[in-house]
């Protein structure tokens, strides 16, 4: 990074984030600190009211904004594919926000950037919904918890959860403290602590019915991080599974949430998926009947080859 987009970068990050160190801004920008206390030397001597307080660091004078700045393709192509994604998963609230954060985008764009970045993001689509009154369940709950996690009020819901293989749907009401939302592989899940349980659970939002907010309030644990709860570091198993050229086409659009790769190789389409238990997969690599084989875990390849075994029996 060159000296004149440091410095811009550098009011960016006073502009974002308030108070900062020069020490901060030296790991920020993988630079030194005696070259980030000329650059702040320099934005003051061109007019820019940085306040630097000894032992603490530097921040923009209050009401100081830096006007708009122009975008480039990529950023603008980038800007707008993140408001179609919103508009697409997230509620109907944040879904107009974003088309109106998209609007005010595009308007502000030079023609000829405006341009370009339309013929590069008309290369580039998100998928459409495939199960349109599932998705309207879903960015309903999103909305609910959305506002619950901000209100920090607790709420209940009726969680369906299968057992492992063949055996039925499990039902249960829970009461949770909503502490945030992830989507993972296609899906919404709730992070929250779990009154049942007495710990931090994961909750698909698709498997939530009746789902209503208390008036009971909470208060967030003082050392909660969001980032230390992704739902997929409780799927420690790995099933690889090999599905046929014959099914490969269709093998390769599923959308399924335990898959996490698919790769063509020369004997078919190579599918990588994580689970908690290998039974978790029982039903749908039953479902592609002899078009699919699975590879490993051997415990699975054993645990279908006696579902195997007992349908032939039925026949």
């Amino acid at each position: 990074m060159n000296k004149t987009d440091r410095m811009l970068a550098i009011i960016l990050e006073l502009q974002r984030k308030g108070m900062r160190r020069a020490e901060d801004l030296a790991s920020t920008f993988e630079t030194s600190v005696r070259t980030i206390y000329r650059d702040v030397q320099a934005l003051s001597e061109a007019g820019v009211p940085i306040i630097g307080a000894p032992g603490t660091g530097y921040s923009l004078m209050e009401g100081y904004f830096l006007p708009p700045i122009s975008f480039s393709v990529d950023e603008a192509v980038a800007l707008l594919i993140g408001a179609d994604f919103i508009e697409q998963r997230f509620d109907r609230e944040y879904g107009e926000r974003a088309r109106a954060s998209r609007g005010k985008i595009e308007a502000v764009l030079p023609e000829s950037v405006r341009r370009a970045a339309n013929e590069v993001r008309e290369t580039i689509k998100l998928p459409s919904t495939l199960e349109e009154a599932i998705d309207e369940a879903e960015r309903a709950r999103v909305a609910k918890l959305r506002e619950a996690i901000l209100m920090r009020r607790k709420v209940s819901f009726d969680y369906t959860k299968a057992k492992s293989g063949l055996v039925a749907h499990r039902h249960s009401i829970r009461t949770a403290r909503p502490y945030g939302l992830s989507f993972v592989y296609g899906s919404w899940v709730l992070v929250g602590f779990c009154e049942l349980r007495q710990e931090i659970r994961h909750f698909r939002l698709s498997r939530m019915t009746g789902l209503q907010d208390l008036d009971e309030t909470f208060a967030f644990p003082p050392d909660f991080r969001m980032s230390k709860y992704v739902p997929a570091d409780d799927r420690p198993i790995e099933v690889r599974v090999l599905a046929s050229p014959r099914i490969a086409d269709r093998v390769r659009e599923a959308k399924y949430f335990y898959i996490v790769s698919k790769e063509d190789v020369h004997d078919g389409l190579l599918v990588v998926l994580r689970v908690r238990t290998p039974e978790d997969v029982l039903q749908w690599v039953l479902g592609w009947g002899s078009e699919a084989e699975v590879l490993e875990p051997e415990a699975l390849r054993q645990r279908v080859r006696t579902e195997a075994e007992r349908m032939l029996g039925r026949y």
